[in-house]
């Protein structure tokens, strides 16, 4: 029986020497950690460009009602609006410099409203005044001019005005 009880007593001292490591509840310390797992964003790989050949700077029509030209002998439909060339091919639209390319993938956000509300039937003004590759170069430049003028005069009238009580 002394032996049970040394063999306890040696134990109750290992047990109280352990007990001070062995960490305890804070009571009022409570973290809770939500990780909602927030996906990233899709990765959109967008269509190769469309294979173009047109031989020959083509002629344009304005469409009536835009500032957008077409260009009705190219073999595919083209179009020039603001200084670049546009082309819509399964949907999915393409931007360029210049009427041959190269051509760049257009994100939807990026198409310039002007063919948003083009007109389905732009293809039947083919028989227009036509407008030859470097008329259209030169007479985008003139409007792109008076636009400019036109906004510069706006944006200073506005200015002049800008801070005076009505």
């Amino acid at each position: 029986m002394q032996m049970k009880k040394r063999g306890l007593i040696i134990a109750g001292i290992i047990m109280g020497a352990l007990l001070p490591g062995v960490p305890r509840s804070a009571g009022a310390d409570v973290t809770i950690n939500v990780d909602l797992g927030v996906p990233p964003p899709p990765v959109v790989v967008a269509p190769p460009p469309p294979r173009v050949v047109v031989a020959a700077p083509p002629e344009v029509v304005l469409i009536p009602g835009t500032r957008v030209y077409f260009a009705p002998d190219a073999g595919i439909d083209i179009f020039f609006y603001s200084g670049r060339w546009y082309r819509k091919h399964h949907g999915t639209w393409y931007r360029a410099a210049y009427y041959n390319g190269p051509w760049v993938y257009l994100p939807p956000r990026k198409v310039p409203a002007a063919f948003v509300h083009l007109p389905g039937d732009c293809r039947v003004y083919s028989g227009y005044r036509r407008i030859s590759y470097g008329q259209l170069k030169k007479k985008w430049k003139e409007e792109e001019k008076e636009r400019r003028k036109h906004w510069e005069k706006h944006h200073k009238h506005h200015k002049h005005h800008e801070g005076k009580d009505d």
